[in-house]
Protein backbone atom coordinates (compact mmCIF):
# COMPACT_ATOMS: atom_id res chain seq x y z
CA UNK A 1 0.00 0.00 0.00
CA UNK A 2 1.00 3.23 -0.93
CA UNK A 3 1.53 6.64 0.39
CA UNK A 4 -1.23 8.27 -1.39
CA UNK A 5 -3.95 5.35 -2.13
CA UNK A 6 -6.36 6.86 -0.38
CA UNK A 7 -6.48 10.49 -2.38
CA UNK A 8 -5.45 9.38 -5.57
CA UNK A 9 -8.09 8.69 -7.06
CA UNK A 10 -10.41 11.48 -5.21
CA UNK A 11 -11.92 14.25 -7.78
CA UNK A 12 -10.21 17.80 -7.88
CA UNK A 13 -11.82 19.83 -5.08
CA UNK A 14 -13.32 23.18 -6.63
CA UNK A 15 -14.62 25.91 -4.41
CA UNK A 16 -17.59 26.74 -3.91
CA UNK A 17 -16.54 30.16 -2.76
CA UNK A 18 -14.25 31.44 -4.87
CA UNK A 19 -14.78 31.53 -8.50
CA UNK A 20 -11.69 29.92 -10.39
CA UNK A 21 -9.11 32.24 -12.06
CA UNK A 22 -8.85 32.66 -15.28
CA UNK A 23 -5.62 31.43 -17.57
CA UNK A 24 -4.67 35.23 -18.41
CA UNK A 25 -4.46 35.98 -14.28
CA UNK A 26 -3.08 32.93 -13.47
CA UNK A 27 -0.19 33.25 -16.14
CA UNK A 28 0.43 36.97 -14.94
CA UNK A 29 1.68 35.43 -11.59
CA UNK A 30 4.53 33.74 -12.97
CA UNK A 31 4.75 36.91 -15.41
CA UNK A 32 8.88 38.13 -14.20
CA UNK A 33 9.15 41.50 -12.35
CA UNK A 34 10.78 44.17 -14.04
CA UNK A 35 12.34 46.13 -10.78
CA UNK A 36 14.20 48.86 -13.16
CA UNK A 37 11.67 50.16 -15.51
CA UNK A 38 13.08 51.66 -18.44
CA UNK A 39 16.65 50.44 -17.80
CA UNK A 40 16.73 47.76 -21.01
CA UNK A 41 16.14 51.05 -23.18
CA UNK A 42 18.34 53.17 -21.24
CA UNK A 43 21.35 50.06 -21.76
CA UNK A 44 20.10 50.24 -25.50
CA UNK A 45 20.59 53.67 -26.17
CA UNK A 46 23.82 54.01 -24.36
CA UNK A 47 25.42 51.22 -26.42
CA UNK A 48 23.97 52.77 -29.73
CA UNK A 49 27.34 53.88 -32.05
CA UNK A 50 26.99 57.45 -33.26
CA UNK A 51 29.83 58.90 -35.85
CA UNK A 52 31.53 62.07 -35.87
CA UNK A 53 31.63 64.76 -38.25
CA UNK A 54 34.46 64.73 -40.91
CA UNK A 55 36.15 68.11 -41.99
CA UNK A 56 36.04 68.41 -45.42
CA UNK A 57 39.40 69.67 -47.25
CA UNK A 58 39.85 72.43 -49.48
CA UNK A 59 40.36 70.41 -52.39
CA UNK A 60 36.56 68.72 -51.48
CA UNK A 61 35.05 72.04 -50.49
CA UNK A 62 36.08 73.43 -53.83
CA UNK A 63 34.57 70.71 -55.61
CA UNK A 64 31.50 70.67 -53.81
CA UNK A 65 31.22 74.33 -54.39
CA UNK A 66 31.31 74.06 -58.39
CA UNK A 67 28.91 71.13 -57.73
CA UNK A 68 26.41 73.51 -55.98
CA UNK A 69 27.13 76.31 -58.25
CA UNK A 70 26.03 74.46 -61.27
CA UNK A 71 23.26 73.52 -59.33
CA UNK A 72 22.24 76.84 -58.88
CA UNK A 73 22.68 78.28 -62.42
CA UNK A 74 20.20 75.11 -63.43
CA UNK A 75 17.54 75.91 -60.46
CA UNK A 76 14.43 76.49 -62.89
CA UNK A 77 14.77 72.58 -64.40
CA UNK A 78 14.67 71.62 -60.46
CA UNK A 79 17.79 69.11 -60.75
CA UNK A 80 18.00 66.39 -59.38
CA UNK A 81 20.82 65.45 -56.71
CA UNK A 82 21.88 63.16 -54.73
CA UNK A 83 23.17 64.58 -51.22
CA UNK A 84 24.93 63.25 -48.51
CA UNK A 85 25.03 65.24 -45.45
CA UNK A 86 25.75 64.70 -41.53
CA UNK A 87 22.74 64.72 -39.59
CA UNK A 88 23.26 65.13 -35.34
CA UNK A 89 21.69 62.51 -32.93
CA UNK A 90 18.98 64.29 -31.13
CA UNK A 91 19.87 62.32 -27.74
CA UNK A 92 23.71 62.02 -27.75
CA UNK A 93 27.21 63.35 -29.10
CA UNK A 94 27.42 62.69 -32.84
CA UNK A 95 25.51 61.54 -35.44
CA UNK A 96 25.30 59.72 -39.06
CA UNK A 97 25.45 60.07 -42.54
CA UNK A 98 22.49 60.10 -44.51
CA UNK A 99 22.19 59.95 -48.40
CA UNK A 100 18.78 61.33 -49.96
CA UNK A 101 17.65 61.73 -53.38
CA UNK A 102 15.67 64.58 -54.26
CA UNK A 103 14.86 67.59 -56.65
CA UNK A 104 16.03 70.89 -55.82
CA UNK A 105 14.16 73.28 -55.02
CA UNK A 106 15.98 76.18 -53.50
CA UNK A 107 19.62 77.23 -52.62
CA UNK A 108 18.85 79.67 -49.86
CA UNK A 109 21.31 82.00 -49.55
CA UNK A 110 20.34 83.52 -46.42
CA UNK A 111 19.79 80.62 -44.16
CA UNK A 112 22.49 78.70 -45.76
CA UNK A 113 20.54 75.21 -46.79
CA UNK A 114 19.30 73.59 -50.06
CA UNK A 115 15.74 73.08 -50.27
CA UNK A 116 13.90 70.15 -51.78
CA UNK A 117 10.92 69.93 -53.43
CA UNK A 118 9.52 67.42 -50.59
CA UNK A 119 10.04 70.39 -48.19
CA UNK A 120 13.26 68.60 -46.94
CA UNK A 121 15.56 71.39 -45.40
CA UNK A 122 19.64 70.38 -45.29
CA UNK A 123 21.68 72.77 -44.08
CA UNK A 124 25.09 73.72 -46.36
CA UNK A 125 27.35 73.11 -43.15
CA UNK A 126 26.43 69.63 -42.91
CA UNK A 127 26.96 68.66 -46.97
CA UNK A 128 29.43 66.44 -47.65
CA UNK A 129 29.12 65.04 -50.94
CA UNK A 130 26.58 66.07 -53.50
CA UNK A 131 26.14 64.53 -56.86
CA UNK A 132 23.94 65.14 -59.77
CA UNK A 133 22.08 62.43 -61.03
Amino acid sequence: MDKYDDIIHLPHPVSSKHARMSRIDRAAQFSPFAALTGYDAVITETGRLTDSSVELDESRKEVLNERLRYVVTEIAQQPRVRITYFREDERKAGGAYVTISGRVKKVDAYDHAIILTDGQVIPLETVRDLELE
